[in-house]
């Protein structure tokens, strides 16, 4: 019987050896490796923009205004529309690169895949990278992208030099700190309630070859939070500089604080983008664990699993990650069957044939000052069994890198050196922690008569109480007053009455939590 079993054994790992060498064959997509990606060029932007401008004007009067996208990383739904959207077809790529000035011209609807593709070849990246690659730069800056290098970069609207916004007018209007700031500066955190952005001049940084890695090991939160706070202010930890700042909490008793920095130093590096899971990587019973990656794949580090939502897919299974084409290891492909999920009510279903109850999603990032951090995380923990979740440091930058003010003051807009972007009026100066938190709990968690959406308001409430704010990619459940004292109060609508005036876009209240 146990020579039987070897030999079946045997067998299996060679036949999930050769579907795995098959998969791996396979070319996919975009794949996980760098592609060569060459600007685009001033000509084809302009007739993109052409094309644009044709589709708004195609859209009958008194219509919504929308994009004909597919593709979203947005967790709420939206209303359906039988109204043709806005034509970005040609809207995705770098127009121009300055390896000199260190800038980039950019279109809106370029995945920070493809900008990162484009650029890293001059040896530089952007200030700030969203987590997952089909982010569009256009999308990071009119909702909030966060990454480990915003607690020295601040946003990734911060890198802005000029930007233009196709507006509810029809007319393409060129923003800057110093031209139609207004729209600069209220632009950030509309979700396309005011317009889209067609172009986005940024700054870039230079970067190295390597990240090198450390996970600080902590077993309470405490501890953690205040040695989170004493590398923001030094830059470094135990005496080495850091570049990149994140953070995993696994329970209250193991969390991770994960430090980068970038080298040139050549040397062995991991790979996580086929058996090896980064979340798993990161974990260790005591002190420091080192790492090291190349710059590229240390960008895209959560892409692969998702952070750690691919576990959902099977994918985290050894056998099911062996057999998994190499190619479809990325967020886009997961999302597309979170996309059969919301279509079929897999999931419910799954839940319903187990006899067990359907869940409610809790997908959120909220924002806490470090001093309100151990509460949420220690509530948090206590309210559900969600685990891990990620820290990401914000600080905003308030000046930009030759030392001046980012924004000046607007036609409305006062000077405000402490919220320069009012629409998400975190303080300059202030650190804020990212807590992100991706999964979901019985629906009957706070009792079965419990109203749709109840952990998430719950969680609403509690961030609230803290002083923090939530991003609103995901499902919002404020009231209209609420919603307003945290999210601008009337300069939206102040916004709209000048680059919207018959309302063309659904307002931010109606688009993030009606779902218009």
């Amino acid at each position: 019987m146990v020579g039987d079993m070897t030999v079946l054994g045997a067998l299996k790992n060679i036949a999930v050896e050769t579907v795995g060498k098959t998969t791996d064959a396979l070319r996919i997509g975009n794949g996980l490796d760098a592609r060569e990606l060459q600007p685009v060029g001033w000509f084809a932007h302009g007739q993109a923009v052409e094309k644009l401008r044709a589709s708004y004007e195609a859209i009958p009067p008194g219509e919504n205004v929308r994009l004909a996208k597919k593709t979203s990383n947005l967790f709420r739904g939206r209303n359906q529309s039988t109204t043709p959207g806005l034509d970005v077809s040609g809207l995705g790529g770098v127009i121009a690169v300055d390896p000199v000035a260190g800038t980039a011209d950019v279109q809106g609807m370029c995945t920070y895949e493809d900008l990162v593709d484009t650029v890293l070849p001059y040896g530089y990246s952007p200030t700030v990278v969203p987590q997952l690659k089909t982010i569009t730069l256009g999308g990071a800056v009119t909702g909030l992208g966060v990454e480990s290098a915003c607690f020295r970069n601040g946003l990734p609207h911060e890198a802005l030099i000029e930007m233009d916004v196709l507006t509810g007018t029809g007319e393409v209007v060129t923003c800057s700190p110093t031209q139609n700031v207004d729209l600069f500066r209220g632009f950030p955190n509309t979700y396309g309630s005011l317009g889209y952005a067609v172009r986005l001049k940024i700054e870039l940084e230079k970067v190295k070859d390597y990240v090198e890695l450390r996970h600080v090991r902590f077993h309470d939160v405490h501890a953690l939070t205040e040695t989170m706070e004493q590398i923001i202010e030094t830059g470094e930890y135990d005496g080495e500089a850091v570049d990149y700042l994140d953070g995993a909490v696994f329970s209250l008793e193991e969390c991770y604080l994960m430090l980068g920095r970038q080298t040139d130093e050549p040397g062995p590096t991991s790979d996580y983008t086929r058996d090896r899971i980064y979340y798993r990587s990161i974990q260790h019973p005591e002190g420091v664990l080192r790492d090291r990656l190349s710059i590229r794949d240390y960008l895209w580090r959560w892409d692969v699993d998702w952070f750690w939502a691919s576990r959902a897919f099977g994918t985290q299974n050894p056998t099911i990650r062996r057999m998994w084409p190499r190619d479809l290891l990325r967020s886009s492909f997961y999302w597309k069957i979170i996309g059969w999920d919301r279509k079929y009510d897999l999931a419910d279903r799954i839940e319903a044939a187990n006899n067990r109850p359907a869940r409610e999603r809790v997908v959120q990032d909220i924002e806490v000052t470090p001093e309100h951090l151990p509460e949420f995380l220690e509530w948090f923990f206590h309210s559900c069994e969600i685990e891990p979740v990620w820290l990401c440091p914000i600080r905003i930058r308030g000046t930009g890198a030759d030392g001046n003010e980012l924004v000046g003051e607007g036609e409305t807009l006062g000077a405000d050196k402490e919220h320069p972007w009012p629409l998400y009026p975190l303080t300059v100066g202030q650190t804020w922690v990212n807590v992100g938190f991706w999964s979901s709990v019985p629906v009957d968690l706070l009792g079965k008569d419990a109203p749709a959406g109840a952990f998430n308001k719950l969680v609403e409430e509690k961030v609230s109480a803290l002083g923090g704010h939530k991003s609103l990619y995901s499902e919002a459940f404020y009231d209209r007053e609420t919603f307003e004292q945290l999210y601008g109060g009337s300069f939206p609508a102040q916004l709209k009455e000048v680059y919207d005036p018959q309302g063309r876009f659904p307002g931010l209240y109606e688009k993030t939590v009606d779902w218009a």
